[in-house]
C-alpha cells in the first residue's frame, strides 16, 4: 500500500528554519511530481511548492518564494522542503502529495497521494 509521511515539523522563533522530510513507501514516486501543501485552521488548504520528477521544474507560491526550497532524491524515495526565514503567517499543517498530473500543479484535487501531514508553529 502507497505511503507518505512527512517528519521535520516542530516549533520555531520567526526567522528560524525547519526542514521537512517525506518519504514514500510501498510504490515508487520516482516517476510522479511531487507537491508540497499547507493548511492552518480555519483555512483552505493551500499549494506551496512542487517539484517535476526529474527535478528539471519547481514551482513555488508566492508567499514563500525566495524563502523555500522543495527538492528530492529519487533514490531514497524522499521529498523535502527547506523552509528559511520563516513568518508566524507559515504556522500550519504541512502535506506532502504526489501529482497525477491532470489539473494545474497548484490544484490539490490534481494529488491523489497524500501524507498526514506534520504540524509547523511559527512564533513571533
Amino acid at each position: 500500500q502507497a505511503q507518505l509521511v512527512e517528519t521535520g515539523g516542530g516549533l520555531v522563533q520567526a526567522g528560524g528554519s525547519l526542514k521537512l522530510s517525506c518519504v514514500a513507501s510501498g510504490r515508487t514516486f520516482s516517476r510522479y511530481a511531487m507537491g508540497w501543501f499547507r493548511q492552518a485552521p480555519g483555512k483552505e488548504r493551500e499549494f506551496v511548492a512542487r517539484i517535476s520528477w526529474r527535478s528539471e521544474d519547481t514551482y513555488y507560491a508566492d508567499s514563500v518564494k525566495g524563502r523555500f526550497t522543495i527538492s528530492r532524491d529519487n533514490a531514497k524515495n524522499t521529498v523535502y522542503l527547506q523552509m528559511n526565514r520563516l513568518k508566524p503567517e507559515d504556522t500550519a499543517v504541512y502535506y506532502c502529495a504526489a501529482d497525477n498530473g491532470v489539473l494545474r500543479y497548484s490544484d490539490y484535487r490534481s494529488y491523489n497521494y497524500w501524507g498526514q501531514g506534520t504540524q509547523v508553529t511559527v512564533s513571533s
